[in-house]
C-alpha cells in the first residue's frame, strides 16, 4: 500500500496535509483560471480550423497564378525574415510580461508589454509596405486564385495581430488602473495563449506560403 492509502486508511491528518498538491483528488468546482484558460484553448482551437481552411485553400491554389507572377518573383525573403523575427521576438516579451505579472511586478510588466506592442506594430508595418508594394506591381488579390488565396491567409493573420495589440494595450490600461486582481490575471492569460498561437500560425505561414511559394 503506498504512504497515501495508508494515510486514507489510518485518517492521519497530518500525513493528509504532507501530500497536499501529489495528485490526490478533491472534490469541488476547478479554479476560475483553469476553466478560463480551458474555455480560451476551445476558442483558439476554432479559431486554427479557419486557419487551416484558409492553408488548405492556398496549397491547392499555389501554382493558379493565370498567368501572372507566381511567389519566386513576388517574395522578398530578407523582408519576411524580419516580420518573423520580430514577432518571434515578441513572443518571447509577452512570456516576460506574463513571469512580472505572476509576481506582481508592474514596471517590468508595462516595459515588456510595450516592447511586445512596439515589435507588434513593426511586424504590421512590414506587412502593410508588402502589401502596398505587391498592389503597385499589378499583384493584388484580383490578379489569380494564387494571390487571392495568398491575400485571404496572410491578411487574416494580419488581422489578428491587429486585434492583438489592441488586447494588449486594454490589458496595460486595465492593470495600471486597477493592478493585478483575480480577473485581470485571467484576462492576461488568455491573451498570452492568443499571441503565442499567433506566432505558432505565423511559423506555419513562413514555411507554408513564403519558402513553398517561393520554389513554384
Amino acid at each position: 500500500m503506498t504512504d497515501a492509502t495508508l494515510a486514507f486508511a489510518h485518517g492521519d491528518p497530518h500525513q493528509l496535509r504532507g501530500m497536499e498538491g501529489v495528485g490526490i483528488a478533491h472534490d469541488g468546482p476547478a479554479p476560475k483560471r483553469i476553466v478560463t484558460g480551458y474555455g480560451f484553448w476551445i476558442f483558439l482551437l476554432s479559431d486554427i480550423v479557419m486557419f487551416s481552411c484558409f492553408f488548405a485553400a492556398y496549397a491547392v491554389l499555389l501554382g493558379q497564378t493565370a498567368g501572372g507572377p507566381s511567389g519566386a518573383q513576388l517574395f522578398d525573403l530578407r523582408s519576411v525574415a524580419l516580420e518573423t523575427g520580430c514577432l518571434l521576438l515578441s513572443s518571447f516579451t509577452c512570456g516576460l510580461a506574463t513571469i512580472a505579472a505572476g509576481v506582481r511586478n508592474e514596471r517590468w510588466f508595462q516595459a515588456a508589454m510595450a516592447v511586445t506592442c512596439v515589435l507588434g506594430l513593426v511586424f504590421l508595418t512590414l506587412e502593410g509596405r508588402e502589401f502596398a508594394s505587391l498592389v503597385a506591381r499589378g499583384a493584388g488579390p484580383t490578379r489569380s486564385a494564387f494571390l487571392s488565396a495568398f491575400f485571404a491567409l496572410v491578411g487574416c493573420h494580419g488581422m489578428h495581430v491587429s486585434a492583438g495589440i489592441l488586447w494588449l494595450l486594454t490589458m496595460m490600461a486595465q492593470v495600471l488602473a486597477k493592478g493585478f486582481r483575480a480577473d485581470i490575471q485571467r484576462r492576461l492569460l488568455c491573451f498570452a495563449l492568443f499571441w503565442h498561437a499567433l506566432d505558432i500560425i505565423w511559423v506555419g505561414v513562413f514555411s507554408v506560403v513564403y519558402l513553398l511559394g517561393s520554389a513554384v
